[in-house]
């Protein structure tokens, strides 16, 4: 197992580096490789933006949880299981219990105990707006960000339910725009022209229409960034291919690996 990333200690003087990481369902692991690659090449992001999974693997990442312990936890959670069915709820799966699995990863439920800055989107289904979750209990907004509508139940927040940040924004740059000396962005949902027989089923035209709206919106952001990882392959997965962890994983570490290549941070600029 890695050294936890905790181990790295964030200065006043280093340069602040902001991660942000969007949403793509299990394609959401590919960041994880990404974070393995990076940390490989000396470079330790110091605040962290996530939408939908990419809010999963940044919550354990700011927690101080390794790349390897991160990649263990998707892994592991059960999330097509009979024991998270909803019952008498809108979706197919109850958000809520992923919740304990959670709170085994963190040290108290709470922004305040991350080790890294962490910004989390969800969008406010009752008032249909995009909200930045930075403060105060941290899971539920994590759980909100990655419940993909009609699949995973709304998560409750105070007065109002809350889904996928990746419905308005799937590529969260803003909490960290203008702020941060350098921002790598992270974007697993690359977009391929498909055939009319990949559209077989209901989930297929679900899965199809919100990348689509995914794509068209992270195009418009990425130009804040001072790199983009975009591991093109990616588009051969689907967002709930379970069984691809690792080849997906994997994408992730050789794609920044590539991009990183020729070296990356001089001068507080990012040359790829």
């Amino acid at each position: 197992m890695t050294e936890k990333n905790s181990e790295h200690k964030i200065s006043e003087t280093e340069p602040k580096i902001g991660l942000v990481l969007s949403g793509g369902g299990i394609r959401g692991v590919a960041h994880i490789g990404a974070i393995r690659a990076l940390q490989e090449d000396g470079i330790f992001p110091t605040h962290i933006s996530g939408t939908s999974a990419g809010a999963i693997v940044g919550l354990l990442y700011a927690a101080g949880a390794s790349w390897s312990e991160i990649l263990d936890f998707f892994k592991t959670i059960p999330i097509i299981h009979t024991q998270k069915y909803a019952l008498r709820k809108p979706g197919f799966i109850d958000t809520e219990k992923f919740y304990s699995d959670f709170k085994k990863m963190l040290p108290e439920d709470n922004f305040k105990a991350l080790i890294k800055p962490f910004f989390v989107t969800a969008v406010n289904l009752i008032k249909g707006t995009l909200k930045i979750f930075d403060t105060g209990e941290v899971i539920r907004p994590v759980l909100a960000s990655a419940s993909f509508p009609g699949i995973f139940t709304p998560t409750k927040i105070g007065k109002s339910y809350y889904v996928d940040g990746g419905v308005l924004k799937n590529f969260p740059v803003e909490p960290l725009k203008g702020i941060y000396d350098n921002i790598i962005g992270i974007h697993v949902n690359p977009l391929r022209t498909i055939k009319p027989a990949d559209l077989k089923h209901s989930y297929n035209i679900l899965e199809r229409a919100y990348k689509i709206k995914m794509a068209a919106d992270s195009i418009e952001k990425i130009v804040y960034c001072d790199l983009v990882i975009k591991p093109e392959k990616l588009n051969t997965y689907s967002m709930f291919n379970m069984k691809s962890i690792d080849a997906i994983f994997d994408l992730g570490y050789t794609s920044t690996k590539e991009a990183l290549r020729g070296g990356i941070l001089m001068d507080k600029a990012f040359y790829i």
